[in-house]
Order: structure tokens, then sequence, then C-alpha cells
């Protein structure tokens, strides 16, 4: 009975069918990825600005990433992907990790960025304002915190904890039962961005009489936004309170020219420019159509031009100017009025002019303003911004909540006022109380359903591109211009095709995956096990004749001996 048992087994190993049961696990282990996966999450990132202005490249210059994640101060750096949270993330972290040769950035953003500490709050703009003074070759993501990512974020700082806490005996077996992650961003190189137009929209109120023969003023102010990421730009104060102030002003004055009793001697022409946030190119591309062109235009002739900037908070507003007007001129002459109407408003408020020179050898201007004063034509801009250089001008943290509304309606109400006493020429003693009071207010209501509107999405200049199709929120505002202004149009900006001015690069977001995956030690070790278990049944076959006669010596009938 034995014998025959062992016989049936040994007829087994013997077909061929065997083998292939033999090679079967060690093949599916074999052929199976690197680095198994235990699971996998993915989300969206936000890739850091990219784009040359006048030749010179800026900002990450890289979106394909494929690699290990690591904490912040789990060095070496090199080859891995860094995960860090951008309220703890700082100027020396970055530069460590640009020169450890970091094969990628992560930076997780939480949800409620505007609720940070104002300390951190400046740490974070240093910080974007050092990311962006030079190109990076390395892919810089960000996103926003959510359960997922933060699991994987408390995962790998519990993971770096222990290995501090190990002894080197204890890191060898720990580094090959432990998991890690992975983190993929696929697809295409970046490429630049086709077509690229930069949309302005200007409109105007034709003063009463031969429209050529009247005094012209401009009110301008650029739409876009500007920070560390196109997709978390959402410049809420700089400059979404400028064009909701805009548009406030259009439709508010717009009212004194439909009353014949009211029309006053006055052109005003008005403008939302495109591309304020790199260097004004909107605003470039309309001056060269209205000046240079051969066809008749009243801005040559305008008394002055007043850009608005930066408007929705604080108890200042500066008057900035690249010369300061002479006594008496147009300009003089507005810049009285406006400290007159802020002293007379019952929400205090300060008007100072600031004189800053124009410096052409700066690769930016510092106020939109100085585009017009380049060609000779008087403007100045409005700000609550003592600086050009303010980091609140180009930052993500300029949110909703950086509009005061109220202050914001009170700073329109001294301008309108201004303006209006100008155009009418209405002298202080003459008349002391506002012009725009019972039927004709600011609504304090349309003002904050523009900066609502305005801050809903993010607004760098990559983001509201026109190709195809016009972005909604430029047909948004041409349709509120077109209900209170006349001859409203388009200026498009398009860069020269063979040494383009601006060039942006796409992608501006895209979506990352992560892994759960074992470090690479463990596809040593599991390599090892593979080539241990291979060999054995290299020798289990090659020794198997000894084997079967093993087992038969066990199994053959012991014969007894005759006398």
């Amino acid at each position: 009975m034995c014998f025959e048992w062992a016989e049936s087994c040994l007829e087994f190993f013997r077909g061929n069918c065997s083998v292939y049961y033999i090679f079967l696990v060690p093949l599916l282990i074999a052929i199976s990825p690197k680095t198994p996966v235990f699971a996998a999450h993915e989300f969206t990132v936000y890739r850091m600005q990219h784009f040359d202005l006048h030749g010179t490249p800026h900002g990450c210059r890289n979106s394909i990433l494929n690699m290990e994640a690591r904490k912040l101060y789990t060095t070496p750096y090199t080859r891995r992907c860094v995960v860090a949270r951008l309220s703890e993330f700082t100027l020396a972290q970055y530069q460590e990790l640009i020169h450890q040769n970091a094969g990628g950035l992560l930076i997780l953003i939480p949800k409620s960025i505007s609720s940070l500490p104002v300390s951190e709050q400046q740490v974070i703009m240093q910080l974007e304002k050092h990311m962006l003074e030079e190109d990076v070759i390395i892919p810089v993501y960000f996103a926003y915190e959510t359960e997922e990512l933060l699991e994987m974020y408390n995962s790998m700082e519990q993971t770096s904890s222990q290995q501090k806490a190990r002894s080197a005996a204890e890191e060898l077996p720990a580094s090959i039962t432990s998991s890690g992650y992975q983190l993929v961003v696929s697809g295409p190189a970046p490429k630049p961005q086709s077509d690229t137009q930069i949309i302005s929209i200007q409109g105007k109120l034709c003063g009463f009489g031969v429209e050529e023969q009247l005094p012209t003023v401009a009110i301008v102010a650029h739409y876009d936004a500007y920070g560390i990421a196109p997709g978390l730009s959402y410049g809420s104060d700089s400059n979404g309170s400028g064009a909701a102030a805009l548009l406030e002003l259009a439709r508010l004055l717009s009212r004194l020219y439909t009353n014949s009793r009211t029309h006053p001697r006055f052109n005003l022409l008005f403008l939302l420019s495109g591309g304020g946030k790199f260097n004004y190119q909107g605003t470039k591309k309309w001056i060269e159509d209205n000046v240079d062109s051969s066809d008749a235009s009243l801005l040559p002739d305008a008394l002055y031009t007043l850009c608005l900037d930066s408007i929705g908070d604080d108890d200042n507003l500066y008057f900035h100017v690249s010369k300061p007007p002479k006594e008496g001129s147009a300009g003089d002459i507005f810049y009285k009025e406006l400290q007159w109407a802020a002293a007379q408003s019952e929400e205090h408020v300060n008007v100072s002019m600031i004189h800053k020179r124009i410096n052409l050898a700066d690769e930016l201007l510092s106020w939109e303003h100085e585009r017009f004063s380049i060609r000779r034509l008087p403007a100045f801009t409005l700000s609550h911004l003592q600086s050009p250089k303010s980091l609140k001008k180009t930052t993500i943290l300029d949110t909703r909540d950086n509009v005061n509304v109220d202050k914001l309606a009170r700073n329109v109400r001294v301008i309108a006022e201004a303006l209006a006493r100008h155009m009418y020429n209405i002298s202080r003693e003459a008349l002391k109380s506002g012009i725009f009071s019972e039927g004709l207010h600011i609504q304090k209501n349309y003002l904050k359903a523009w900066i609502d509107e305005l801050s809903s999405e993010p607004r760098s200049a990559q983001m509201l591109l026109s190709r195809s199709t016009k972005h909604p929120l430029i047909l948004t505002m041409e349709q509120a211009l077109s209900r209170y202004l006349k001859d409203v149009k388009y200026s498009i900006f398009k860069p020269d095709k063979r040494e383009p001015e601006l060039m942006f690069y796409e992608p501006v977001s895209t979506v990352m995956n992560a892994y759960r995956v074992k470090p690479a030690i463990f596809d040593l070790f599991l390599a090892m096990f593979i080539a241990a278990y291979l060999g054995l049944v290299y020798l289990l076959i090659t020794n198997f004749y000894r084997l079967e006669r093993f087992i038969k010596s066990f199994s053959m009938p012991v014969k007894r001996k005759t006398n």
C-alpha cells in the first residue's frame, strides 16, 4: 500500500504539468509590478507658475513626476518627491530641496488659508516671492488638504518618527515590512499654450455736445490675479476690488448721462484690461490702438487716466504718480477734490500722494498708470497699498476675506464724488453736501455681488485666455458694461509668434496619483526569495532520481534469509 502511494507521487512529479505548477507562483510574482500596490488615490494638483516674459523664463519648467514620497527632514531628498504642509514650509527648506536635487515638491494647502495667523501669512508671501524670482527645474505642485492627503501625510510622519527611534539592527527588518507612497503625474511635457489671446473690454459715456471737442477722462482697472499657482490665484483685493469698483462707477455715473438735466459736458472712457499682472499687456495694446492708430480717438487728448488697483480694504488711499501734477492742472484739481471728498466722508479715509519715478530697467512696471506715463499721457493709480512691491499684490492668500465691502463702497463713493465735482466744476463752497445721495447712491449689494463673482474662481491670466470661445467671466463683464456704456467692444492682445513678449505653458492643473507601495529594499528581498525558491526547485529536479531512490528504500519489502 505504501509502495503504491509513493509510486503515484513520483509519477505526478515526473509529469510535465508538475513543472508548470512549480514555476507558477514565482512567475506570477516576477511579472507583477516591482512595487506591489496596496492602495491608490487620485487628487487634483495645481502646478506652479510657468511662463516666459520678454524671453526670460519664470517658474516651474517640468510637470512629469514618478517618485517615492518623502516628508521634510527625512533626508536625502535626491530622486524623491518631498511632501510638505504650506504652514510648515520655509524658504530655507525650499533652498535645501533645490540644493539636494530633489525630484519634486508637493505642498499641501489648508482649505481655510485666509484663517492662518498673520505671521505665517507673511512667511508664505515671502516664500511665493522668492520661488517666482527664478525658474525651477523640478515639478512643483500644490493641493488642498483632504482627508486622504492628510492621512497619507500623517502616515509618512509616523513612519519618519519610527525610523528615528529604531536602532540600526531594527532598521533592516522594519524597512522590509514597512510601506511608503509613490506619487505619479503622467502625461506630456509642458508645452506652450497655443493662440494666446488676452482680452480687454472698453466702453464710453459720451458727454453733452460734440464728442471730439469735450474733455475726456479714462478710468482703468485690470481684472486678472496672480499667485504662486495659476489655479489658486483668486486676487479678490488685487485686483477684484478694482474691477468691481470700475463696474460700479460705470453703473453710477451712467445715471448722470441718461438724464438731460445732469448730462455733463465730459467724456468718460472705461477699460477693464487683461494681462495686468504680466506687465499690463492688455493696457499696452489698448494705448497702442488708440494713440498710434490713424482713427480718431479720445485717449490722446484725455485730461488724465485714473487707474484702480487694490482698493477693497484699509483706511488709506494712496495717489501714486510718476510725476506730480502741476498746480492748477486737471490732475491736481482731481487730487484736491479727492482729498476734500475723503475729508467729508462719514467714514474716515486718508488720501495722500506718493511720487515714484519710472525705472525702465525693471522687468515689470510698478503700477498700471506707468503704461500711460511712458507715452506722456497724464495718469495715476489709486490704491490702499503704499508700495508697488507689496506682497499682497501677488499671493494666493488674497481671497474673498481680504475685501471689506463697506470700505470698498466708501472708497468708490469718494472717487465718484471727486470725479463728479471735477466734471461739473463745482466748488466746495457752492455745494458742501455730497452729490451721490438719496436716489444716487452706491449699491453695496451690487459691489458685493461682483466681489463674490470675481472671487468664486481663479482669475490668473492663463485661466482666462480666450481661444474659440470667450471665458464666461469675460462675457459676464462685457454684458454688464453694455447695460450702462456705449460702444462696448474688445481689445485683443496677441503675442508675436516669432518673438512673443509673453508665453504661457500647460498644464495649469492636473491629476496626481498616490500609490501605497513597498520600499525598494523589499524588491531586493523579494528577488532573493524568488532566486532561492527557483534554486531549490532546480536542485529538486536535477536530483530527483536520488529522492526517488530514497523514497523507494523505505518502501521496498525486506528479504528474509533462508537456511
